[in-house]
């Protein structure tokens, strides 16, 4: 089970507290996009070994929307961060990249 904590808010709690939401920092299509557009957005993922960055919402708490970065082997977190930003902070890329080192 993953562990997230809301960057919002500061609570910690189950994934079953909040609402996950697909990956992160992808450009969102909707209908009134080109065909192309929209079936990239809807069916073209990236499905990860390792670190990946997705969206969450704290559903049963303040309701925002964050990002959350973990590994998708070990269910390892290696932090959450505000969803209004273009990519993950530096100190999180850091927490990453001295993993791989180990």
């Amino acid at each position: 089970m993953l562990l997230l904590t809301c960057p919002h808010c500061g609570v910690a709690g189950e994934e079953t507290e909040f609402a996950p939401g697909g990956e992160a920092h992808i450009a969102r299509h909707g209908p009134g996009s080109d065909d192309s557009a929209f079936e990239a957005y809807m069916f073209e993922r990236t499905n990860p070994r390792g670190p990946h960055f997705e969206r969450w919402r704290h559903a049963y708490g303040c309701g925002k929307w964050f990002h959350a970065a973990r590994d998708t082997v070990t269910l390892e977190v290696y932090g959450t961060y505000p969803a209004n930003v273009a990519g993950p902070p530096q100190e999180i890329l850091d927490r990453i990249e001295k993993r791989k080192a180990k």
